[in-house]
């Protein structure tokens, strides 16, 4: 989607619990021809335009609704005080986060009631299935891309019932996927979540990707900056806050110890690409081929009224008496 269509009228749209549609590996070219692929990278797409040259301090206008999801977040933050790790003797999997997920699923109904006007309460039952699955799996205790896909989809659809409007774009950015990232990983770290389908070095990193993609595009057209900064520790401690890029490669150098080009291989070779614009465009082919294209991840995906697994239309076709009219004008000398 590009986040300029018209959201969908609250008050006559039907609304439907989302499901899970992709069941075989020979589903993927429905998902692939689907509405909801077009809206989903279109969505990745709109904002990674908005936010190209933006500093996550920028200032940037924002609706209600933004500063409400950014609350509901630092509530289920606070959860994580509230229910500590418990004493296990396994190194990954801590049994507690079942309890933060358990809390999540008694309350996100109502918490998303309050991030929302009254008038959009009747999207909550289809949107908040995306929430509940934004934030890892409580049966296997692990976190992954599809998660990150999962909160990606929540945004998307608040846009698409007017919750957020085109302005907020650069502030769905800065302000509460930045947020959601400081949450998922003090998950993580708290509860020892096992990274879910991960490649180990040979993916950018154990749990997110989206973050590397929206991140530098901020970073495009820096006059100083450049990616084989990233990867030296003076750079990452001054810019860290400032850039999601360096965020995240911070968050990697205090989770995992040895030289970098070992632990994060792929990133490593990303370092040395000539400029911010030519990692942008390769981060968004890889997340087409490493994410999208594979049905370990989308097998989760949940498809409804708003991001539908119903074939997107074909593209306009030009009037050929157009072209043809365009062909026989004389060109200016």
């Amino acid at each position: 989607m590009s986040t300029s269509k018209l959201p969908v009228s609250p008050d006559d749209h039907e609304f439907i619990v989302p499901k899970k549609s992709i069941k075989v590996p020979n589903d993927m070219a429905i998902w692939e021809k689907s509405e909801a692929y077009f809206e989903y990278l279109g969505f990745i797409l709109a904002l990674n335009e908005s936010v190209q040259g933006k500093t996550l301090n920028v200032e940037c206008s924002q609706s209600p609704a933004v500063g409400n999801v950014v609350q509901m977040l630092n509530e289920f933050d606070e959860w994580i005080t509230q229910i500590p790790p418990t004493e296990q003797p396994q190194r990954f999997g801590n049994k507690s986060f079942r309890l933060w997920h358990e809390k999540l699923q008694q309350n996100g109904i109502e918490e998303l009631q309050k991030v929302l006007p009254e008038k959009l309460h009747r999207a909550v039952p289809e949107i908040v299935q995306y929430l509940l699955e934004s934030f890892g799996n409580p049966t296997r205790i692990d976190y992954g891309t599809g998660h990150e896909m999962a909160f990606i989809m929540f945004l998307c659809c608040m846009f698409k019932i007017g919750a957020f409007t085109q302005d907020d774009k650069v502030a769905v950015v800065v302000k509460i996927f930045n947020k959601y990232l400081e949450l998922v990983r003090r998950l993580q770290l708290t509860y020892r979540m096992e990274p879910a389908g991960s490649h180990g070095v040979w993916s950018l990193d154990d749990y997110q990707f989206v973050p590397f993609i929206w991140g530098s595009a901020q970073l495009i057209g820096h006059p100083r900056l450049e990616p084989r900064h990233f990867v030296e520790p003076f750079f990452i401690q001054l810019f860290s806050k400032q850039y999601m890029f360096f965020g995240c490669i911070e968050f990697i150098s205090k989770v995992k110890t040895g030289p970098f080009s070992e632990h994060s291989n792929q990133l490593w070779s990303i370092s040395a690409v000539s400029s911010w614009l030519r990692v942008n465009a390769g981060l968004i082919k890889m997340y087409r081929a490493e994410v999208l294209a594979k049905f370990p991840v989308i097998q989760h995906v949940l498809f409804g009224s708003l991001l539908s697994i119903k074939p997107a239309p074909p593209p306009p076709v030009k009037n050929p008496s157009q072209d043809q009219a365009a062909q026989a004008s004389p060109r200016p000398q």
